[in-house]
């Protein structure tokens, strides 16, 4: 099914993002968080490239064709352009067109060292050649602007030249301050994004996971947010707790404000998942 659909009636879409364990394929593992997932029944779920970043479009096609064929999920598989050759797109797009794949996340990517590109196709380049092909294609927007981007304005800009591109709708990087999302969002609108935007949510598991945020994606860290850290750093079930409240408390003001959709970002945890998916199904904002 393509995603577009998940954005239609009077539901919010809920989806969650998953990706391929570390390790030499730990197939197995995957399996476990397909099949968890298979019974929360998320409207779709996207498939990164493999933790870390080294970026394996192969592994990428073979779990989201699992996870659609075996499980019975809306797999939407990710594509990264920017240390890949033209030939090595090509072949990514003939994987997952032969494996039956419909959605595709198409994004710049982050560099990986020995693998640079001279080149590499522009995200707006890729969701046109993706289109081209048949795929229903997402992209990625910045609610607190892109690391590498000067200001928000050129950042909207440049998500203009995507849904321009073709892109079908968007999700966003992650970001623990609501109000930074909601002025994002009426920027957007503004400048004449007119496709769903569902914004990304990760819970805070530990202190050490949200300095990495932080410094890989650029997000704030809201003054509620740095007071849980505190209270709670010497406990790390404790903080756990109040991240996934603080999520939760999240998630429902978006939904409460009509967002087209939340996607979360679960770190391959379906407990996670599940409990964030039920306090929203609960509330009546999602299909279940």
């Amino acid at each position: 099914m393509k995603i577009t659909e998940a954005f239609q009636g009077d539901h919010i879409s809920l989806s969650v993002e998953t990706f391929p364990p570390k390790g030499d394929f730990p197939e197995a593992k995957f399996r476990e968080v397909a099949k968890a997932l298979s019974g929360m029944k998320p409207d779709f779920m996207s498939v990164t490239y493999s933790a870390g970043g080294s970026g394996n479009s192969e592994r990428t096609a073979v779990l989201a064709e699992m996870a659609g064929k075996e499980y019975g999920l809306n797999a939407m598989a990710h594509l990264t352009s920017i240390n890949s050759t033209k030939e090595e797109i090509e072949a990514a797009i003939a994987s997952m067109k032969a494996r039956g794949i419909e959605n595709v996340l198409a994004l710049r990517g982050d560099p990986v060292p020995g693998k640079e590109v001279e080149r590499p196709a522009s995200s707006p380049e890729l969701i046109r050649r993706l289109k081209a092909e048949g795929f229903c294609v997402g992209a990625a927007a910045y609610p607190e602007g892109h690391v590498r981007c000067e200001s928000m304005e050129k950042d909207v800009v440049f998500l203009k030249k995507k849904q321009e591109a073709g892109a079908d709708f968007f999700v966003t990087q992650l970001s623990f301050d609501n109000s930074a999302i909601f002025r994002f969002l009426s920027r957007a609108r503004r400048e004449g994004i007119t496709v769903p935007i569902t914004i990304g949510i990760m819970p805070m598991m530990s202190k050490a996971q949200i300095m990495r945020m932080i410094f890989t994606c650029g997000a704030a860290l809201p003054a509620a947010m740095v007071r849980t850290i505190g209270r709670f750093e010497d406990s790390e079930e404790d903080l756990q707790k109040a991240g996934l409240e603080y999520a939760a408390n999240q998630l429902l003001d978006l939904c409460e404000h009509g967002v087209d959709g939340v996607h979360i970002y679960m770190m391959n945890k379906p407990e996670v998942g599940r409990y964030l998916m039920e306090i929203l199904r609960n509330a009546g904002y999602c299909r279940g």
